[in-house]
C-alpha cells in the first residue's frame, strides 16, 4: 500500500510540474505567425516519423555516436514495458503484462536493450571528454552548448537502468518477477542481491521499484526544463518540417499565414521578414525549442570553419534563449505588459539583429556570413531549418531597414538596371556563341516544334569569361549529340537567385515575375541550365509564381545522352581530376551521381574525393550571394575548400557551377602566386573534360 501511495503521489507531482512547462511552451508556439502549410501530405509525413524518427537516419550518417544515439533512443522504447511493469507493480506485486508479461524473448529484448544503453552511455561519456569545450575551444561541437545539462541527463540515464536491475534483480528473489529466462541481465543483478537474503529482497524490491519511477519521472521533468526537450519536440518537428529529401527551394515571404503581395500589402499590418521574435511562425519556434545542440550543423559550416562568427547552432539557440526570456511578455495581455518586471520589458525591446552597441540577439556579421550551402539543414537530426530563419532576418533587414553589405548594394543596382550582377548591356548576352562552327538558335517568338530545349545561359554562363568556356563546351556537346536547343538571347534576365538569397524579396519577385512571364510566352516546357543556382530557381522556386518547367542540369543531360551512345567519348585525357560539389546542385538538389558518371566515362581521368564530398561537401563561398560581399573576417572559404583538393596533388579540379568556377579558380591562382600550387593546375566544368574527350587532339 505504501509503494501504491508514494507512486501515485509522485506521478501526479511530476505531471503537474511537467504539465505546467509544456502547456506554457504550447501557448508560446501558437503566439507564433501561422504557417497552414505544415499539416499538408500527410502520407509523406508519416514516412518520414519512420525514417528519420525510428529510423534516426540522419543521425547515423554519424556512425559511431549515431549508434550510441539509436541503442539510447530504441532502448527507451523497448524500456517502456518496463515502466508499464513497475506502474503494474504498485498494484500487483507479480504483475505481468497482459498477453506478452511472461514471453521469455520480451525479458531477453529488455535486458538487451538495458545493456545497450548502458553501453551508449560509455560511448556518450567519451565524446564528450574528447570533444569537450574546455580542451578544443571553437573547435568543439559543444562550443556553448549546455554541457553541465548533459552531464546530468547522461547521469539520469545511468540511474533508469541501474535502479530498473535493482528491482527487477530483487523480484527475481522474492519470486515475483514475471520472466522465468531470457532476461540475463535481471538474472545477473538477482545473483548479486541473493546474498542478502528474501527480507531485504523484498525491501529492495519497493525501493527500487520506487527509484526506478522517480527517476523516470524525475527525468520527464528534466527533460521539458532543459536542451533535452528534443526529446519531445524532436517527431513533430520533424513530421511538420517541409524538407524530407533536399533544401530546394526558399519559401516566399509570408505574412498573417499568407505569400505576401507586395502590391497590397499594409507596412502597418503585414509583417516582412522577420523584425522580432513573435514575427516567427509557430514552426520556426519549435524549431529554435528542438535544438539538441548537438552542434552537427556547426562542425559541418564553412563559415564556422573559417574563423567567421556564424554558428547555426548558436544562431538558433540565441533565437530560442530570446524566445523564452521574451516569452512573458508575449503571454501577457497587452493592459499588463508594463507592469511586467525590467528586465522582461528590456528583453522584449531588444532589437533582433544589430551589434553589440545595441544588444542585437543576432550580430550583423553572423547574418551576413550565411552562404545558403545547407549543410547545417542537411546534418541537422531534428530537421531545423536554419537557413528559412536567417534569409527571413535578412529579408526585413534589406527590406526595412535598409542595412545590408554596402558592397552588395552594386549588385542590387545592376540586377534592377541591367538585369544581371555585372551591369552589363543585354546585348552581350550572345557574345560567348561567336566563332562557334554551328549557330545558335534565339527565340524570336514561340519556341519551333523541333526545339527539344530551351538552353537557359544564365548571366555567369553569358557575361563571366571562365564559365563562358562552359556555355561553349555544353552547346557543343548538345550539337553533337543531336539535341536540338534554342536559347533566349537578349531575352534571358537574371533569374532573381543573388537578390531573393541576400534578402531582397522585392527584387526576385520583380525579375522573377519577369522571366515567368517569357518563358510561359515562348511556350518553354523543358529546360537545361548549366548554373545550379539557376536550375534551382526555376526548378524549385518558379512554381511558387506559376512558373512551371520540365528543368534538368546539363550534367544530367550530357550524362543521359553518354548512356544513350549519343555522345561517345574517345580521346584519353591522362590526368589527375577532384571533383568539387557545387552546394545548390547536390545538397540542395540531390544531383550527385551524374557529374561522377560523366568523370568516370572520360578515358584516362583519374578520380579522386575529397574528404568532404556529397551530403558534406564544402562551400566554395559564393552562396547565400556571398559572392557579391567581401570576406574580411577569417579564412576565405574558397581557400579552405581549395587547399583540400591541392592535397590530392590533382592536375584538374572540376565542378559544375559557373560560380565555384570563379572563387575555386581565383583561390587556385592566388595559391599559385604564392608558389603553394603548381602552375598548370585549372579549375574546369566536367563538361569541358568531356568534350576533350571526344574532340581529336590539337596538331603539335
Amino acid at each position: 500500500m505504501v509503494r501504491l501511495v508514494v507512486g501515485l503521489a509522485m506521478t501526479l507531482v511530476a505531471a503537474v510540474v511537467a504539465g505546467h512547462r509544456l502547456w506554457w511552451l504550447f501557448r508560446l508556439l501558437r503566439s507564433g505567425e501561422p504557417d497552414p502549410d505544415r499539416t499538408r501530405d500527410v502520407g509523406r509525413r508519416i514516412a518520414t516519423q519512420f525514417t528519420e524518427v525510428l529510423g534516426q537516419r540522419k543521425l547515423l550518417k554519424w556512425s559511431v555516436p549515431g549508434l550510441a544515439h539509436a541503442f539510447t533512443f530504441w532502448g527507451f522504447i523497448v524500456l517502456l514495458l518496463t515502466i508499464i511493469e513497475a506502474y503494474g507493480a504498485l498494484f500487483v506485486r507479480d504483475f505481468a503484462i497482459p498477453g506478452i508479461g511472461h514471453w521469455p524473448v520480451v525479458g531477453f529484448l529488455e535486458d538487451l536493450f538495458a545493456a545497450a544503453v548502458l553501453a551508449a552511455i560509455v560511448v556518450f561519456t567519451v565524446i564528450r571528454v574528447r570533444q569537450s569545450p574546455r580542451q578544443r575551444g571553437r573547435w568543439s561541437r559543444f562550443y556553448k552548448s549546455h554541457t553541465g545539462m548533459a552531464w546530468v541527463v547522461l547521469l539520469m540515464i545511468f540511474n533508469v537502468v541501474w535502479t530498473l536491475l535493482l528491482y527487477r534483480g530483487a523480484q527475481v528473489n522474492t519470486g515475483v518477477f514475471p520472466y522465468k529466462s531470457g532476461a540475463f541481465f535481471s538474472y545477473a543483478a538477482a545473483a548479486v542481491l541473493h546474498p542478502l537474503g528474501t527480507g531485504v529482497n523484498e525491501v529492495l524490491e519497493t525501493v527500487g521499484i520506487l527509484l526506478q519511477l522517480a527517476t523516470i519521472l524525475g527525468f520527464g521533468v528534466i527533460v521539458v526544463y532543459s536542451k533535452h526537450l528534443h526529446i519531445a519536440l524532436a517527431p513533430p518537428n520533424v513530421l511538420t518540417s517541409r524538407r524530407p529529401d533536399a533544401l530546394g527551394p526558399l519559401l516566399p515571404m509570408m505574412s498573417g499565414g499568407r505569400p505576401l503581395d507586395f502590391e497590397q500589402a499594409d507596412p502597418d499590418t503585414d509583417v516582412f521578414g522577420r523584425g522580432k521574435i513573435e514575427d516567427f511562425t509557430w514552426k520556426g519556434m519549435l524549431d529554435f525549442a528542438t535544438c539538441t545542440e548537438c552542434g552537427r550543423c556547426q562542425s559541418q559550416c564553412p563559415a564556422w570553419n573559417t574563423d567567421k562568427p556564424l554558428s547555426p547552432k548558436l544562431v538558433i539557440t540565441d533565437l530560442r534563449d530570446h524566445l523564452f526570456a521574451k516569452a512573458p511578455y508575449l503571454l501577457a495581455p497587452e493592459d499588463r505588459r508594463d507592469a511586467l518586471p525590467e528586465s522582461v520589458r528590456a528583453e522584449a525591446e531588444r532589437p533582433l539583429v544589430g551589434g553589440a552597441d545595441v544588444n542585437g540577439v543576432i550580430d550583423p556579421d553572423v547574418l551576413w556570413s550565411c552562404t545558403n550551402c545547407g549543410a547545417c539543414v542537411e546534418q541537422c537530426p531534428v530537421d531545423i531549418e536554419h537557413i528559412d530563419h536567417i534569409d527571413d532576418m535578412r529579408r526585413y533587414q534589406v527590406l526595412i531597414e535598409s542595412s545590408f553589405p554596402s558592397e552588395a548594394g552594386t549588385m542590387l543596382k545592376n540586377l534592377e538596371n541591367k538585369g544581371n550582377p555585372w551591369g552589363m548591356n543585354a546585348s552581350a548576352r550572345l557574345d560567348w556563341a561567336e566563332d562557334l562552327p554551328f549557330e545558335v538558335r534565339v527565340v524570336d517568338g514561340a519556341i519551333p516544334d523541333d526545339v527539344e530545349y530551351l538552353f537557359w545561359v544564365g548571366c555567369a554562363g553569358a557575361l563571366e569569361d571562365r564559365a563562358r568556356k562552359t556555355t561553349r563546351a555544353v552547346a557543343e556537346l548538345l550539337h553533337t549529340a543531336g539535341v536540338s536547343f534554342a536559347v533566349l538571347g537578349p531575352g534571358e534576365t537574371c533569374t532573381g537567385d543573388p537578390a531573393r538569397r541576400l534578402g531582397n524579396e522585392f527584387l526576385y519577385q520583380m525579375l522573377a515575375q519577369q522571366n515567368v512571364e517569357t518563358l510561359n510566352e515562348v511556350g518553354a516546357k523543358k529546360i537545361v541550365a548549366t548554373c545550379p543556382h539557376c536550375f534551382n530557381t526555376i526548378a524549385r522556386e518558379y512554381p511558387q509564381l506559376g512558373g512551371n518547367y520540365e528543368t534538368i542540369h546539363h550534367t544530367q543531360l550530357l550524362a543521359r545522352l553518354v548512356d544513350e551512345g549519343r555522345l561517345k567519348p574517345v580521346q584519353r585525357v591522362e590526368e589527375k581530376v577532384t571533383y568539387h560539389d557545387p552546394c545548390f546542385l547536390g545538397r540542395h538538389n540531390k544531383v550527385y551521381t551524374p557529374p561522377r558518371d560523366l568523370l568516370g566515362n572520360v578515358p584516362g581521368l583519374t578520380s579522386q574525393e575529397m574528404h568532404r564530398c556529397r551530403e558534406r561537401g564544402f562551400c566554395c563561398g559564393a552562396g547565400g550571394a556571398r559572392m557579391w560581399m567581401e570576406e574580411t573576417i577569417g579564412k576565405r572559404v574558397n581557400t579552405e575548400r581549395i587547399e583540400e583538393a591541392l592535397a590530392l596533388d590533382p592536375d584538374t579540379v572540376s565542378t559544375a557551377c559557373p560560380y565555384c568556377l570563379v572563387m575555386l579558380g581565383d583561390a587556385i591562382k592566388a595559391k599559385q602566386s604564392e608558389g603553394a600550387a603548381r602552375e598548370g593546375v585549372e579549375v574546369v566544368d566536367v563538361s569541358s573534360l568531356l568534350l576533350r574527350s571526344l574532340q581529336e587532339p590539337a596538331p603539335e
